[in-house]
């Protein structure tokens, strides 16, 4: 096998588990209705569907995070991509066969979070230490448009198979998973680690030097990945909801109209992450202008209730989107040596489930609040994110005559500075 060849489909195999990842809540929001329906369930019971599954994620993730720096990738992808389809099943059966129904789904879907722990910022973790430089940029920004294809195609997947029955997708995540597993297995060759992992005590302590030097930019980082998930997804919860309610659209067509801002964000995200390579000053202006074409466009969703005046607007906030998060990947991923990128990438996985675990409820409450100020506050929230962004990450040259340090020698990062 040819070597591009061969690092073709490791970049497929690393592509396809964030994919599988994004199955496990957008390939749910359009039977969510259904399922409230067929439980019996409250409209925040069905929004914590999606919520158990995130936050169960979010809080494994560092842990996970850690296990990878110290043993391997692989070693923690494979078993988590088994656990995530064995809850699908529980889920799945459940629904087909159990009473009380839902707290066993709930179960499901805990056990299919802790499984997603070990999908993106593994994915992400990966391509950092397999890829270096420019090429570095271009996968991780393979890696989120594969993120965006997902939420493309899932809504649509979710919409066929609740044609067979509604929970028919909890039965096919298994299936998703095996061909993940098979494509990890022989086609991520991980490098061979050169010392023993360190002790935990020493590991920590190199984290919290991390965290020191570089801790200002990377929580403004960490807050703009969750904002951009936390409104995607809370956007995604209302138009279910609206195209149900108000416009009596379901089924596969439902699933089409949902993919339409996917499309839009998977688009720019791809396009971007080719472009960027380690040019740090434009990864900075496209964040900013990224977060202002969302915060312009919520604004503005205000005045339009119409379908598709609503969506032409809406998708301004997809390219937002498209252009903020492979920029963000970027920085965070080159941000640290291999030892430790691990446990940095997983802290920005955490705090992605946490915006995605939030967003529905929130938007639920928001929803029942006012139409207006639900929109308002979220532009209101990515102005001011827009604004850290600005404000505290800052791009420098590298020193002449300075070395780098053993930490930084597979960096993307020149230098950064910090007010």
């Amino acid at each position: 096998m040819s070597k591009q060849k061969h690092k073709g489909l490791t970049i497929t195999a690393i592509g396809s588990i964030p994919l599988i990842l994004v199955l496990g809540n957008s390939m749910l929001i359009p039977i969510l209705p259904k399922m409230k329906s067929e439980l019996d369930i409250s409209q925040f019971q069905t929004s914590l569907v999606i919520t158990a599954f995130s936050i169960s994620a979010a809080i494994m993730i560092p842990i996970l995070g850690y296990l990878s720096d110290r043993f391997s990738r692989k070693a923690v992808v494979i078993p988590s991509l088994t656990l995530y389809g064995l809850g699908g099943l529980l889920a799945g059966a459940a629904s087909a066969w159990f009473d009380s129904a839902y707290t066993w789904v709930l179960a499901g879907r805990i056990m299919q979070g802790i499984g997603a722990a070990g999908t993106t910022s593994m994915a992400m973790a990966l391509a950092g230490d397999l890829f270096k430089g420019g090429e570095q940029s271009k996968v991780l920004g393979l890696v989120e448009a594969s993120n965006g294809f997902g939420k493309v195609i899932s809504p649509i997947i979710g919409s066929l198979l609740a044609l067979i029955v509604w929970y028919a997708a909890f039965f096919a995540f298994p299936l998703f998973c095996l061909i993940s597993i098979l494509l990890t297995i022989f086609f991520i060759k991980e490098k061979k680690k050169k010392a023993e992992p360190p002790p935990v005590g020493q590991y920590v302590k190199g984290l919290v030097s991390v965290f020191k030097s570089e801790g200002r930019w990377l929580s403004v980082a960490y807050l703009t990945g969750a904002t951009c998930l936390f409104t995607l997804f809370g956007i995604l919860f209302y138009i279910s909801d609206v195209l149900e309610k108000d416009y009596k659209i379901d089924g596969v067509l439902k699933g089409g109209i949902l993919a339409v801002p996917l499309l839009f964000m998977t688009t720019t995200s791809y396009i971007t992450g080719t472009k960027i390579g380690k040019n740090m000053k434009l990864m900075k202006k496209l964040i900013v202008i990224g977060l202002l074409l969302m915060t312009i466009s919520f604004a503005s969703l205000v005045f339009f209730k119409q379908l598709i005046p609503f969506f032409a607007v809406l998708v301004v906030s997809s390219v937002g989107t498209g252009l903020a998060l492979p920029c963000i990947n970027s920085f965070i991923t080159g941000s640290v040596s291999t030892e430790k990128r691990g446990f940095v990438t997983s802290i920005y996985g955490s705090v992605r489930f946490l915006g995605v675990a939030i967003g529905p409820p929130i938007y639920s409450t928001l929803m029942d609040w006012s139409r207006t100020g639900m929109f308002l506050t979220t532009a209101g929230l990515t102005l001011f994110v827009c604004l850290l962004s600005l404000i505290f990450i800052k791009v420098g040259k590298k020193e002449e005559g300075q070395n780098k340090n053993k930490a930084n020698e597979d960096s993307l990062f020149e230098k950064l500075q910090y007010t």
